[in-house]
């Protein structure tokens, strides 16, 4: 496939007189997305398609990514994900919004192969340098994973959208799905949540340097860990935490595996800084959209307040992994996203047989 050309330039705004990136979005990274309630009203028309035999993976329990079987050692995965800038800096924009795109075909167990890009820009308003350099930022993630870009798709857009089509291998039966999570597993974070709120304090210029660093270091650290995660035997389900936030994600795994979740909230990674950014009101909105989709399904613990409850549904753009085991292959999962740099990952909660509809509990 090769680009598709639709922008065309009839002016050269200036890098230097061009806008915040940040200002010419309603709502940046995974903060996006549409509410989980909506976004259920709006598909539910859609789960009685027929379905191909071949089709592994579908929409059925909101999976991170399609899985078609192709022969007895390959599927093929498929996603796609974009978004509004997160960030100022065009080159970072591009950089978290591919890892982030990338990461799905990682929580599905596979390797990527390769990617297209979705381009949607404001051509009166941003320079053409500005534009190449998210594509920059984007081709470079892919460089890291290393896969190309074969092709992609612009469009002139009001705002700026950036992000991937990417696809990857993985074998049939090495395929995890977040629906396949059993009662007894462990669940193991990857990353530290709070990522939308940072987000929001940068939008207001109450983000230091710091914290920005952190910020990027952490959207832009690729999920490599999932197809060695995939090979292990005790590892039974993986999902990526992203635009829901974690309690979403989680509640997600709950339901497709029909069990109760149960989450330590003591034990959750934070990134730096991020509860007491939360404290003086740097939420996003998708925080509370995402509340009011899936809280009826979330058993809270007294002893949480407001800020616990908006860094359990913060939106994480490019965020970590979640993963269901057996306790047998917790060193094993633990060794592994350490060997490939995520240090901080933590045993979060566990997996239970329900006792009446699947839910999510809090403590």
């Amino acid at each position: 496939m090769t680009w598709s050309k639709t922008l065309t330039l009839p002016h050269k705004p200036s890098p230097a007189t061009e806008p915040r990136l940040t200002s010419l979005s309603h709502g940046g990274g995974c903060g996006c997305k549409i509410a989980p309630g909506v976004l259920s009203e709006i598909l539910k028309g859609t789960a009685a398609m027929p379905m191909p035999p071949e089709l592994m993976v579908g929409i059925e329990t909101a999976d991170d990514a399609a899985v078609y079987r192709l022969n007895d050692h390959q599927a093929l995965i498929a996603t796609t994900d974009f978004f509004m800038p997160i960030v100022d800096d065009p080159y970072d924009f591009g950089r978290i919004a591919a890892t982030n795109a990338i990461s799905d075909v990682y929580a599905m167990g596979g390797r990527p192969i390769m990617a297209l890009a979705l381009v949607g820009m404001p051509i009166n308003v941003l320079s053409t340098t500005t534009i190449g350099r998210v594509l920059e930022g984007g081709a470079s993630m892919c460089k890291l994973a290393g896969i190309p870009i074969a092709g992609g798709h612009t469009i002139d857009s009001v705002e700026a959208i950036y992000g991937l089509v990417v696809m990857g291998l993985v074998h049939p039966d090495r395929v995890k799905r977040n629906a396949d999570a059993r009662p007894g597993d462990l669940l193991v974070l990857g990353k530290p949540v709070g990522v939308g709120v940072m987000s929001a304090a940068l939008k207001q210029g109450q983000l230091g340097e710091v914290g920005y660093a952190q910020m990027i270091a952490t959207t832009t650290a690729l999920n490599t860990p999932g197809p060695d995660l995939a090979e292990l035997p005790g590892v039974h389900a993986i999902t990526d935490v992203t635009g829901f936030g974690l309690a979403g994600h989680a509640l997600e795994m709950a339901r497709g595996a029909r069990c109760e979740l149960r989450i330590d909230w003591s034990a959750v990674p934070l990134l730096p800084g991020v509860r007491a950014l939360a404290a003086r009101g740097f939420i996003t909105g998708a925080s509370g959209r995402n509340w009011a989709g899936y809280g009826a399904d979330v058993q809270l613990s007294s002893s949480l307040d407001a800020e616990d409850r908006a860094l359990l549904t913060d939106p994480q753009t490019s965020g970590g992994l979640l993963v269901a085991c057996d306790p047998s292959a917790l060193d094993a999962v633990l060794a592994t996203f350490g060997r490939h740099g995520f240090a901080q990952a933590a045993v979060v909660g566990q997996v239970l047989a329900a006792s009446g509809p699947p839910r999510l509990v809090v403590r």
